[in-house]
């Protein structure tokens, strides 16, 4: 008996110094970041059979587990993946917020100052001095234009850079996860039981791996994980490894994308595939925020360019010559996919700035069909043939063959703000007076059509008309216009479609299409007699005080030119970028409410994981003293079993 009280004391003490080291565990990792509080399980030994009953024969340890939630580990990785989504996304749309309301280095200040300089030059249109403050002004405006869209750039160029480090980031963490998967498997295999600190380390990897990805668990059987990311995307499945990298956009090389890497092929993944952690507001922020500002200032650059161009080159300047272009602008950029198997170039103009919107836009071939997306509002267009034009934007087929499935991206206003330049340096060619062409009918005329007044194009200046263009409507199926001189080609647009006519032939008469013919353009409506006849004359000279052109370019301050963000409506420059700074605020103002929300959402389930299984020092002081107490009671026990012993001993002699 005395033995058996030895090995019964025994065993208590062998779980009281397990218990004690446990404890200290604890104590020890109470500050250790994912490490869980650990408990020993103990159960009572098999008890033996004496005949007149069972006597039991002391404890023993099961295990040592870790306190652990499956359910509220995995809000935490959920939650932490959402907001450290909408932390990025917010973090990164705050700088473009703060650089647009700035009232000082805004658009809005450059362009009252440009306005105000037209203004002044309109009052006083011969003063050489201010001119020059008007082209000062003019080239501030630029300038500012050119460094917000530069800024911009940078800030794309930063998304590039933080999606690689990030990427970086995942694949270390899979590969971490993955060997410790090994470990734990193999740990496992051995024992029978889980390896509890290197479960930690891994829920911890898991943790940080949901902050720069959205992460979905697995567990498997003998305690490893299978980790997806994304929308499903397998990252680790047991000890093997998948990866994502980053590679150039197939229709953009300067802009990066998040590749899947299989054991098969790479694949190239929209923002949608990759939801949730840094890489995920990343994506949604260039997608969503930093692509639609850019192409937003650029459009207010090209509508004002164009705008600009097309007025002043209908006024004349100082010396009495025709308006040349005030800005340079230069054409869209289109992008062919690089995984085209023709060798078509496509190229696009802008026809009309006041159609023109703020989207970029996909054309692609299937063969038959030219299908044409707007990408903001994913509305699509089908053509049998090339040139059309969609919302002020001509899309050709310069040169090459087009091949089924080649496809192509146009960026009209990406770029604008960056390109654009002011195209005049000598004040006296500012084109303040005016008119640069004049239209009249003859009296004689017995028909209803009417001219419009002629519009000339930036590039008018650079030969203007030498004498008067006389159009005589000849009766006929069809009826049809005689230009005269005619020494150059003639284009006609009707319903999107061009049709351009060798200089010397007659031109298909259509009431109400634009004719275009040696830098100007005009139309005429109604129906003519025939007979009649229409001219068009320049001017070559102005007064001095003349100032009609001037004021034109002035009124266009407060004309509606630009389509507004969301409706059919049209705004003012001004009205324009006061509207993009009020919607970036209001998402900046969004992003913020939602991210207090969401971290208040992964407080409390942090603060539920750490109550279910963080250390509790108090608590641990407790069980410290308990199993000291049980530790001095199994060694009384054994210091008993030992007199006992002893006495037995002592009879026996």
């Amino acid at each position: 008996m005395a033995s058996n009280i030895l090995s019964i004391g025994k065993s208590a003490l062998s779980a009281a110094q397990v218990g004690l080291s446990t404890t200290g565990h604890n104590i020890a990792n109470a500050s250790t970041p994912g490490y869980s509080r650990q408990v020993v399980v103990q159960s009572a030994a098999q008890s033996q059979n004496f005949g007149y009953g069972y006597v039991g024969q002391g404890t023993e340890v099961s295990a040592v587990s870790r306190v652990y939630n499956e359910i509220l580990a995995k809000q935490v990785i959920n939650s932490q993946s959402v907001s450290t989504a909408i932390d990025t996304y917010s973090s990164q749309l705050s700088s473009i917020d703060n650089m647009l309301s700035d009232a000082a280095a805004g658009l809005n200040p450059a362009l009252t100052d440009f306005f105000g300089s037209i203004q002044d030059l309109s009052a006083n249109p011969s003063d050489i001095p201010t001119r020059q403050t008007m082209l000062s002004n003019t080239q501030s405006l630029v300038s500012r234009f050119q460094s917000t869209s530069n800024r911009l750039n940078e800030i794309r160029d930063s998304v590039n850079s933080q999606l690689t480090s990030t990427v970086g980031l995942v694949n270390s963490y899979a590969k971490q996860i993955a060997s410790l998967n090994d470990v734990i498997d193999k740990a496992v295999s051995a024992t029978g039981n889980p390896p509890n600190d290197l479960m930690d380390q891994r829920d911890q990897l898991v943790v940080e791996l949901s902050k720069q990805i959205k992460t979905t668990v697995v567990p498997q059987n003998k305690g490893s994980y299978n980790i997806f990311v994304g929308n499903g995307l397998p990252l680790v499945v047991g000890a093997d490894t998948y990866a994502l990298a980053t590679t150039s956009s197939p229709t953009d090389p300067s802009r990066l994308e998040v590749a899947y890497l299989s054991k098969t092929k790479t694949t190239v993944l929209g923002v949608e595939s990759l939801p949730g952690g840094t890489i995920g507001g990343l994506l949604q922020f260039r997608a969503e925020s930093l692509d639609a500002v850019q192409n937003q200032v650029g459009q207010i650059a090209a509508v004002l360019a164009e705008t600009f161009n097309t007025q002043h080159a209908q006024g004349l300047d100082l010396n009495g010559k025709p308006g040349g272009a005030l800005f340079t602008l230069p054409a869209p950029a289109v992008s062919s996919n690089s995984d085209n198997t023709g060798t078509a170039i496509i190229s696009s103009q802008i026809v009309d700035a006041r159609a023109l919107t703020s989207s970029d836009y996909r054309l692609q071939y299937d063969g038959t069909n030219y299908k044409i997306t707007r990408l903001t509002d994913k509305s699509v267009q089908s053509f049998t043939s090339l040139p059309q034009t969609l919302d002020g934007l001509s899309f050709s087929q310069a040169s090459g063959t087009v091949n089924a499935g080649d496809d192509f991206v146009i960026r009209p206003t990406l770029n604008a703000a960056t390109t654009i330049k002011l195209a005049i340096t000598d004040a006296s060619k500012l084109a303040v007076g005016g008119p640069a062409l004049s239209a009249s009918s003859n009296v004689a005329n017995i028909g209803g059509a009417t001219l419009s007044t002629p519009v000339a194009a930036s590039s008018y200046s650079a030969s203007p008309m030498a004498s008067p263009l006389g159009l005589t409507y000849n009766t006929g199926i069809p009826g049809t216009l005689t230009l005269a001189p005619s020494s150059q080609p003639v284009t006609v647009t009707f319903g999107g479609t061009s049709t351009t006519y060798p200089a010397g032939s007659p031109v298909t008469y259509t009431s109400g299409a634009t004719i275009s013919v040696g830098g100007l353009s005009f139309a005429i409506s109604g129906t003519p007699s025939n007979g009649d006849q229409f001219t068009i004359t320049p001017n070559s000279s102005n007064g001095p005080g003349d100032n009609r052109n001037g004021l034109l370019l002035a009124s266009l301050q407060s004309e509606s030119t630009i389509p507004s963000i969301g409706s059919n409506s049209k705004i003012s420059y001004s009205s324009a970028f006061s509207q993009l700074v009020n919607n970036v605020g209001n998402k900046t103002r969004e992003l913020k409410v939602t991210g207090a929300s969401e971290a208040k959402v992964l407080e409390q389930a942090t603060a539920a994981v750490q109550s279910e299984s963080g250390v509790n020092l108090d608590e641990e002081a407790t069980n410290l003293l308990r199993y000291q107490q049980a530790y001095q009671a199994a060694g009384k026990m054994m210091q008993i079993a030992s007199q006992l012993f002893d006495v037995l001993l002592q009879l026996g002699q």
